[in-house]
């Protein structure tokens, strides 16, 4: 019984380590070793058809070795500042397991040396906002330990816009016409049909 919960206390202290050296991942502390590009066809996006480009590679300027540890690419859609600004459940932070900045999976996949290219159909429930693209190279442990992005550190450039999906579709708008005329005609045939019981009955 007491080894029952020497062990289940173990399990507790191990597990709450676990979750305080997670949360120490800052931002800061990651090297940009990424080069991130992102094309598009135009500047105003639309969730659920338009297409973006991403390009991610290791920086060939930097020395042998550097993506040694790297065995995961994850990329993300985030959030530019400006559509962050009195939104909470967007803001920046610097640990990473509170950072609410890139909410929308692009593609996680395992990391290779040569530089890849994927095209990437935006999400239909991506909302309304302006978007920049960011990559981590996670390790062995799933950690970040490195990252790029399509803008600079500021994240002014290169930034692009979506429109959300507004709900409303060619065909829905046909039918409701439909059904809008429809009901007129019920109420005038109706009418018609009232007046003439009506005059049937007075004669």
């Amino acid at each position: 019984m007491a080894a029952t919960g020497l062990l289940l206390g173990l399990i507790l202290v191990l597990g709450c380590f676990s979750e305080i050296c997670v949360a120490t991942i800052s931002f800061s502390s990651l090297q940009t070793t990424l080069v991130v590009t992102v094309s598009h066809p135009r500047r105003l996006l639309r969730a659920g058809e338009d297409k973006i480009t991403v390009r991610w590679g290791l920086n060939q300027s930097l020395p042998a070795g550097t993506d040694s540890a790297y065995k995961t690419i994850k990329v993300q859609l985030c959030y530019a500042p400006i559509s962050q600004v009195d939104r909470a459940w967007r803001k920046t932070e610097e640990h990473l397991s509170k950072d609410k900045t890139c909410q929308f999976k692009i593609v996680k996949m395992p990391y290779t040396t040569g530089n890849q290219t994927l095209e990437w159909t935006i999400e239909r429930d991506v909302p309304t906002a302006t978007y920049f693209v960011r990559a981590y190279a996670l390790d062995a442990n799933d950690h970040e330990v490195a990252y790029g992005q399509n803008t600079d550190a500021k994240k002014t450039t290169n930034l692009f816009e979506i429109q959300a999906i507004s709900g409303r579709h060619v065909s829905l708008d046909i039918a409701s016409v439909c059904f809008s005329v429809f009901s007129i005609v019920s109420l005038m045939g109706f009418f018609f049909v009232e007046k003439r019981t009506g005059r049937k009955a007075q004669q």
